[in-house]
């Protein structure tokens, strides 16, 4: 009995440890059952969670897409607001240097319109870094506060024009001695931090704003302009035309500028020194070497001597003595007087302090041009103190030269690069070129935004202020002398082929979504980008 119970209680036993295994595997199930809810609910929630960034994102990436073509949009107008301009000249009075605003529509949602903003600058309104002097690109570096340096290695304006040409403004960073705070105007103004509490102080922070007074805001590689006339003809390049190509050349009045002595004397001038510019023109003598040595022994510059037929008169008059003479020394006075003027028809020479046009014109080499320049030149200067002094006459004055500064070229090739346009330049620009100086700058600024007279004011498009025309012009302004004018004519024009076009995607709360930048090079009819950046 005691084996059976034992039996029995071990079946119990056995019975009740399997009931117990049955409730604890349960609870484990269930406990089971909740984390996989649980993770579950997680994952849901997670995958929720991306599939709504997911969204954002793609909402966010369509809507920088559509403002990102609502910015390739604006660049396009800016594109064709500059090929709708025809005319002669490029100034900030014209509608294409107005700011626009435009909208286009959405695309995607009927009804929505997305705003654009384009402004386009002129490149020949900064300094080139690629054609510049070393002395006005070491003014830039001044006005953007760069340290003047004083070493064996010279300074950092010579280091920018040895490491020409560069492809873009930013690229003179790898010049030795170029800072952040010179090329991008970059400037460190500390910001006070409030206390968080009396014991600890929390230290000053360093706040990095960007000038607008910086070397990529001021400098250029792409300015360029045409290496012709107003008219689109082709200038005559006074390195390679020919005498007959030098004396088609004609001035604002349309008077023709070289005679045929002063064409071979530019073209004698030049076989020795190539023009670096069109000014050199004014260093030019009007008697060529050439020509001189050729006259030198057939000029003087004394006074004629004394006529012997005056001799004559005295004898004839006599003295008390003598106051009849006699007919031997009549005859011998008369054959004396005879032979001598004719020695001196054999020997005569030209006096170019007394000699008028036609006696001038007597000599090898020079003609009525050249007569004439002599003539003026001692009407002006005085009288020529030895025959060597007439080299220091020349073929063309400031101002003839200002009457055809638009005829003439020193280089080749359809373009010129890195002229300075005086209609759309700033005074802090203008101001760095040769021989101008803050005075000067504003003179021209002035005399660019009057009022002028000549304005039509039936044209269809308006133009504001009176721009340059003509570079020339630059002489009527008073402060601009004939010696800024030789200094300066070679750097600067008064229009340009060359602009920045800036196109923003803006959105309604006028944050800016995307940006469109390009370069635009006019070549007559035809417009090209050399360089587009999209961001």
């Amino acid at each position: 009995m005691k084996d059976y119970r034992n039996d029995l209680f071990g079946y119990r036993s056995l019975s009740t440890k399997t009931t117990f295994c049955f409730r604890d595997s349960n609870g484990l199930s269930l406990i089971s059952t909740l984390w996989i809810l649980t993770i579950l609910s997680i994952l849901a929630m997670q995958l929720l969670y991306s599939f709504q960034l997911e969204n954002k994102a793609k909402n966010n990436f369509m809507e920088r897409e559509k403002y990102h073509y609502a910015a390739k949009a604006g660049f396009e107008l800016g594109i064709a607001k500059l090929g709708t301009d025809e005319t002669n000249f490029d100034s900030l009075g014209e509608t294409w240097a107005e700011p626009m605003q435009q909208q286009i529509d959405d695309g995607i949602q009927i009804g929505k319109f997305l705003n654009y903003q384009v402004t386009i600058t002129d490149e020949a309104s900064k300094i080139n870094i690629n054609t510049a002097e070393e002395d006005t690109i070491r003014n830039l570096l001044a006005f953007l506060g760069a340290q003047p340096e004083n070493n064996q290695t010279g300074d950092l304006a010579s280091r920018i024009v040895e490491g020409r040409p560069y492809r873009t403004v930013r690229d003179v960073a790898r010049v030795e001695g170029m800072t952040p705070e010179v090329l991008y105007g970059i400037q460190q103004q500390t910001v006070a931090t409030p206390e968080t509490n009396a014991v600890e102080n929390i230290p000053p922070q360093t706040q990095i704003t960007m000038g607008a007074n910086s070397l990529v805001n001021r400098a250029t590689v792409y300015s360029v302009d045409a290496n012709t006339d107003s008219n689109g003809q082709q200038r005559v390049n006074i390195n390679t035309a020919n005498a007959q190509q030098l004396r088609q050349v004609r001035a604002n009045n349309n008077q023709s500028v070289f005679s045929q002595a002063e064409a071979n004397a530019i073209i004698q001038n030049r076989e020795s020194n190539e023009f670096k510019g069109i000014s050199a023109l004014l260093d030019v003598p009007a008697v060529s070497d050439n020509v001189f040595n050729n006259i030198s022994d057939e000029i003087t510059v004394e006074n004629a001597p004394a006529q012997n037929t005056s001799f004559g008169n005295n004898n004839n008059q006599g003295d008390n003595r003598n106051n009849q003479g006699d007919n031997e020394n009549n005859q011998f006075s008369g054959n004396n007087n005879e032979d001598n003027n004719n020695e001196d028809n054999g020997n005569s020479l030209i006096n170019i302090n007394t000699a008028d046009s036609n006696q001038l014109q007597e000599l090898q080499g020079i003609d009525e041009g050249v007569a004439q320049r002599i003539i003026a030149h001692r009407n002006s200067q005085g009288l020529f103190q030895n025959i060597d002094a007439i080299k220091n006459v020349k073929i063309l004055t400031v101002q003839e030269l200002a009457g055809i500064t638009d005829k003439i070229t020193a280089s080749d090739g359809q373009t010129v690069n890195g002229l300075i346009n005086i209609n759309t330049a700033p005074l802090e620009i203008l101001q760095l070129l040769p021989g101008m100086d803050q005075q000067k700058a504003q003179a021209i600024i002035n005399r660019r935004n009057e009022e002028n007279p000549d304005a039509q004011n039936t044209s269809e498009e308006q133009i504001r202020g009176n721009p340059f025309s003509d570079i020339g012009q630059l002489l009527d302004i008073e402060d601009i002398d004939s010696q800024t004018f030789r200094e300066v004519v070679d750097w600067v024009t008064y229009r340009s082929h060359g602009y920045r076009v800036e196109s923003f995607g803006v959105a309604a709360d006028g944050k800016t979504l995307a940006k469109c930048v390009g370069i635009v090079v006019r070549n007559g009819n035809q417009l090209s980008v050399p360089y587009l950046r999209q961001d």
